[in-house]
């Protein structure tokens, strides 16, 4: 048997392990494992800010980018000494270790576990119960395009004004796009998530044509503003990821003005670092930008003295209070 490539890194005071670096991780470009190390290098400052302190899941592709993947939440019991974790409890009561990405050295201890991308969660260390970040995700559906996640994130941005937020948008690195609101870490998840869908319906109502918030499939049409992911224990991919896709599209910030012109396909693993080194990071102000949800929630109350009532939750959570039917509506019409 053929002895395992493999290399040492010096990063931040430890020296990480990196196996198979010449590993194909990306076959189209032909971007290898150690392209993908040498990426999230070059941009490791931008990048670990929005990690930094943060519960991260690990997603693991063994056969790279067109391969299988699983979410690993726990971090092995043969991990190093001086990598930092964090235990957090879930929705149903059990608990894992999570990685934390404190700097490069943790970085690529998890690239060589064929991480690409990286989902945190969105609390800060010490207090995993409070979110310190509003999270907005358009995500176009089938018959919609990016062009229409552009409008809807343009409105999104009217909506966070008007309601005293200040949002950072960036590329999903496929098809959608996210935008971050930092907040003041003292609402619970559920107070959080009710902001968020407060801010959805907002947005579905002026511009109704481009926007849902409509949580079952066969009601969507446009983009769907997935409040849920604002829920416990949900992640979308951080500022700066990899994703997995052909291209190796990055999941990156932009400035508003560059909304309605930025062609998702132009950022990317090979171009990315250039950006970032002669246009600065759209998101460095992000964590001074700390914002107060009392605007949106006045919004929730509103709704709700309508008659809008709560939506529905992920399926992996308990039905919650006032939650409606957790039944998509063309088999609760047959029943």
């Amino acid at each position: 048997m053929p002895e395992k490539e493999l290399i040492t890194l010096e990063l931040d005071g430890h020296e990480v392990r990196f196996t198979s670096p010449s590993k194909v991780v990306f076959p189209e470009p032909g971007h290898t494992k150690l392209d993908l190390c040498n990426y999230y290098l070059d941009v490791a400052d931008a990048c670990i800010a929005h990690l930094r302190d943060r519960p991260t899941t690990m997603k693991r592709f063994h056969e790279g980018a067109g391969g299988e993947f699983f979410f690993q939440k726990r971090v092995p019991n043969n991990a190093p000494e001086w990598l930092q974790q964090w235990t957090l409890t879930f929705p149903s009561g059990r608990t894992a270790n999570f990685l934390m990405v404190q700097d490069r050295a943790h970085l690529v201890w998890g690239l060589n576990l064929n991480v690409i991308d990286w989902n945190p969660w969105p609390v800060r260390r010490p207090d995993g119960d409070h979110p310190d970040e509003l999270r907005v995700d358009l995500d176009p559906t089938p018959e919609s395009s990016y062009d229409d996640a552009r409008q809807v994130a343009m409105c999104v941005k009217d909506v966070l004004e008007e309601h005293d937020l200040r949002g950072f948008p960036k590329t999903s690195g496929s098809r959608g796009i996210h935008v971050l609101v930092r907040i003041e870490q003292r609402w619970t998840f559920t107070e959080v998530r009710r902001a968020a869908l407060a801010l959805a319906r907002e947005v579905e109502r002026r511009i109704p044509k481009l926007a849902t918030s409509a949580w079952w499939k066969e009601e969507r049409h446009g983009v769907f503003i997935d409040y849920n992911q604002n829920a416990r224990d949900r992640t979308v991919a951080s500022a700066y990821s990899v994703r997995p896709v052909p291209d190796a599209m990055v999941c990156c910030p932009l400035e508003w003005d560059e909304v309605p012109d930025a062609d998702p396909r132009d950022l990317r693993l090979d171009t990315v670092p250039d950006r970032l080194r002669e246009r600065g990071d759209p998101s460095a102000e992000l964590d001074e930008s700390v914002c107060r949800l009392d605007a949106l929630l006045e919004l929730a109350d509103r709704d709700e003295h309508e008659g809008l009532g709560d939506a529905p939750w992920p399926p992996n959570f308990p039905k919650q209070p006032g939650e409606p039917k957790r039944v998509q509506p063309s088999r609760a019409r047959r029943d």
